[in-house]
């Protein structure tokens, strides 16, 4: 049963004192609060980016410095002075009491502790131990095959259509039946798993509406009742997936607890889905409207790999992170106090021109293109990269391969997500010369 007033209070501490407070700083002109509350910053923010970093490496607020200078960026998150989690190093006691009874284990999102998204070692080091080695370049490798497989399979599916929506037919089916694999999940469950990542995926914004609230808090909840029914199917009839392992692995604290299993899954499974479903879809974008450097990868194969890092690196699918000074220190010659939140514009660091020559060009020969901070940095490094990446490369490779004359069919649609960016519906047309209504 929904506990209103708990769900009340959680709105109200991380969305609505953000939004009203947003409202009043963009009056005065604060840059963050301009990109919380204004679509059309959010639709095309280059120029936006541009200007952050005109004003200097280190932007200071009402509520937040922002930086979109690589340097600057990169330090924050590889620095042991900026923290993911805001609880312990922000709040006054009296609050946090507050926020820890407004938590609703049913309804964890990928930002609420224990995701390793909003947790800091030691509890963050024993998590990433345990699911890591799946997650290593040459545990990703052995799934090429596997997810050519798959490739080939859904398009085969379209074999006969003149047009369709890439996004659902293919973007997205790659990767959930690729990570559901790695984890464990029947393939039953992936339209439904699809369906509500994209609903919560809203999850990661600030400033949500109460409407907007509900509406990810449900689907958060039904993601969240889905994982605890797959994690006791496993109790009792293991597998050899990764889920199966962290359901009956031991370290010197013992098991995971439910809470720490369900946090867990739930951050893989949507993490292994949502950056190359994004990947895919503006990548297909940039190829078509660059024919020259599709022609460039289709004549060289050994190109591809470049595509991908281009790609995250233009149009990255995680636009910006948080990190709280964990104590008073100095950063780009300005002090901190304790506190202070440095967001971090990921992709208009991807973007500065100090490391990357002609950053607005879309050059799949790009030298240094897999320097974008794309899949941050650090600690906090995204664990799937090595995953996303072989996706994007196979994923790319066989859709051009297939359909070398594949173009848009028609303005797409993007996601209205804040920190996520990609295309929620992106129709094409499959062959050149068809006629399609």
């Amino acid at each position: 049963m929904i506990d209103r007033a708990r769900t009340f209070t959680r709105w109200a501490l991380f969305h609505g004192v953000a939004r009203a407070a947003s409202r009043r700083a963009v009056r005065h002109g604060d840059l963050h609060a301009r990109l919380m509350t204004d679509p059309s910053v959010r639709a095309e923010p280059w120029v936006f980016y541009d200007a952050v970093r005109s004003r200097g490496p280190l932007v200071r607020g009402r509520f937040a410095a922002v930086t979109a200078t690589h340097s600057v960026a990169s330090e924050v998150l590889r620095s042991e002075d900026f923290h993911v989690g805001a609880e312990d190093v922000v709040l006054p006691k009296g609050l946090r009491r507050v926020v820890r009874w407004a938590r609703d284990e049913s309804a964890l999102g990928p930002v609420d502790p224990p995701s390793m998204l909003s947790v800091e070692a030691p509890q963050h080091t024993r998590y990433r131990r345990l699911v890591s080695k799946v997650f290593t370049a040459r545990a990703v490798e052995g799934l090429r095959a596997q997810t050519q497989q798959v490739a080939d399979e859904l398009l085969d599916r379209l074999e006969g259509q003149q047009a369709v929506d890439l996004v659902p037919a293919y973007a997205s089916l790659l990767p959930i039946a690729v990570i559901s694999a790695v984890l464990g999940m029947p393939a039953s469950t992936h339209e439904r798993v699809l369906q509500l990542g994209n609903a919560a995926g809203a999850s990661l914004d600030v400033g949500l509406s109460w409407q907007e609230f509900l509406g990810v808090d449900a689907a958060v909840r039904e993601f969240q009742a889905l994982l605890g029914s797959h994690l006791a199917t496993l109790r009792h009839s293991p597998g050899e997936d990764l889920l199966s392992q962290l359901v009956h692995a031991q370290d010197d604290e013992g098991p995971l607890t439910e809470v720490e299993l369900r946090a867990t899954a739930g951050l893989l499974l949507a993490a292994g889905f949502e950056t190359t479903v994004n990947l895919l879809g503006s990548a297909t974008v940039l190829l078509v409207q660059h024919r020259d450097q599709l022609a460039l990868a289709q004549d060289d194969p050994s190109l591809w790999p470049g595509v991908v890092e281009e790609s995250l690196r233009l149009e990255g699918p995680v636009q910006l992170t948080g990190r709280f000074a964990a104590r008073e220190t100095v950063l780009a010659g300005q002090s901190l106090r304790r506190g202070s939140l440095v967001v971090t514009y990921l992709a208009g660091a991807n973007r500065d021109p100090a490391v990357f020559e002609a950053p607005e060009v879309f050059d799949v020969r790009r030298a240094n293109a897999r320097d974008h901070l794309t899949f941050s940095a650090g600690r906090h490094f995204c664990m799937g990269a090595a995953l996303a990446r072989l996706e994007g490369e196979i994923g790319l490779r066989t859709l051009f391969e297939r359909y070398p004359e594949l173009d848009l069919d028609g303005p797409g649609r993007r996601r209205g997500t804040r920190v996520l960016r990609g295309w929620e519906h992106l129709p094409v047309r499959l062959s050149a010369g068809v006629a399609v209504g």
